[in-house]
């Protein structure tokens, strides 16, 4: 186990970071089982169920076999772009950012080869990983940030979609305008689209969308979160046992590093109340400035601790996943299947990629401004 988790920080620069500031505080606030109380089990046991769900429809083909049949509907490219940056804007609000980037850009570099329009796959691949992550905004389940912040603000469903509508509204505009204004979208997409055969069992898609429905109504917090974990690990033990390994363990490892130290610094008054004073009343600056750094689910980990304004944490860590590639650490993902290709240009694909995220995050800061 210890060397599993050695293994995990040296690959995880931001894991190491978040056991480093663990460690660290640790000196001064000694370990003792008040630390238990600094952990939000119902946030990593949530976290965890989702991950485990999406893994195993992801493993039985189910979004894959989704957007095949949606991508047999274009006949022209502009419509074929459309679709595949609008799958990773909706799909993210249910399926995760994450998951919605490791779907379906693949879909885009084998369906752009097909038509031989290479030329269009990297400002394409670039406005999918913008779209999941502005998309994922729109939901407490888009993203592990909103998980967690939506749980500490107890605001309901109605509260959450009225305060970040504006934004989402705004971002799928500006996806419609730059994707009808990429270059020969008028073009012809290939005659027929060949949808792979998937063999899914539809008993294992209800039990794990019932699972799903579950997982939403503990966000909502209907149903205790501990029933989940408990259905969806005994589920998985029986169906997909292989799959409870598979999980991105290292991000729930993250969040108890921060966890551990935001509890800690809320033992040193001083420190405390000097983070306070930096981040009360500039949540949305600090947000996004640290979100560069340290990509913004660790910077809303870390700032939740020192702001009573969570609703501007809210939007400001989902502004601050745009900007630098590891300002979300989906944007990593996108970057990494595009980087892998023997034909990558990996420069051209910095540059687009700075200037769209900037024009929107410059974009969400204005309206933000103004309303």
């Amino acid at each position: 186990m210890i060397k599993k988790f050695i293994g995990l920080m040296k690959k995880d620069a931001v894991l190491t970071a978040s056991w480093i500031l663990a460690i660290v505080s640790s000196v001064i606030v000694h370990p003792s089982a008040k630390y238990i109380g600094y952990i939000d089990f119902r946030t990593l046991g949530i976290l965890w169920s989702l991950m485990v769900i999406m893994e195993v429809m992801k493993h039985v083909g189910l979004f894959e076999y989704i957007g095949m049949n949606l991508l047999k509907l274009t006949k022209k490219i502009w419509q074929l772009a459309m679709v595949l940056v609008l799958m990773c804007f909706f799909a993210s609000m249910f399926i995760t950012n994450d998951v919605a980037l490791i779907t379906f850009v693949p879909f885009s570099i084998m369906m752009l080869e097909k038509c031989n329009r290479k030329d269009m796959l990297i400002p394409l691949v670039v406005l999918q990983t913008i779209a999941a992550n502005l998309g994922s905004m729109m939901t407490p389940i888009g993203n592990p940030q909103n998980l967690y912040l939506y749980g500490m603000t107890h605001m309901d469903l109605g509260e959450f979609v009225r305060l970040v509508i504006p934004f989402s509204g705004l971002s799928l505009v500006l996806l419609l305008i730059l994707v009808l204004g990429q270059k020969g979208g008028n073009d012809k997409t290939i005659s027929q689209i060949k949808i792979k055969k998937i063999n899914f069992n539809p008993f294992v898609i209800f039990v794990y969308g019932l699972l799903f429905l579950m997982a939403f109504l503990v966000v909502l917090r209907l149903v205790p979160y501990v029933w989940l974990v408990l259905f969806v690990f005994v589920t998985t033990i029986i169906c997909y046992r292989k799959i409870l390994v598979s999980v991105d363990y290292g991000l729930l490892l993250t969040f108890i590093g921060f966890f551990i130290f935001i509890g800690n610094i809320g033992n040193i008054p001083v420190v405390e109340e000097t983070l306070k004073n930096l981040v009360g009343g500039n949540e949305i600056a600090t947000s996004v400035v640290a979100s560069q750094f340290i990509s913004n689910v660790p910077a809303a980990l870390l700032l939740s601790g020192f702001t009573e304004d969570l609703n501007k944490l809210i939007l400001g860590v989902n502004f601050g996943g745009l900007g630098t590639i590891i300002a979300s650490m989906a944007s990593l993902i996108s970057y990494k299947q595009y980087a892998g290709l023997s034909y990558a240009k990996k420069s051209e694909y910095f540059k687009i990629f700075t200037v769209y995220n900037l024009l929107f995050l410059v974009a969400l800061l204005l309206l933000y401004a103004v309303i």
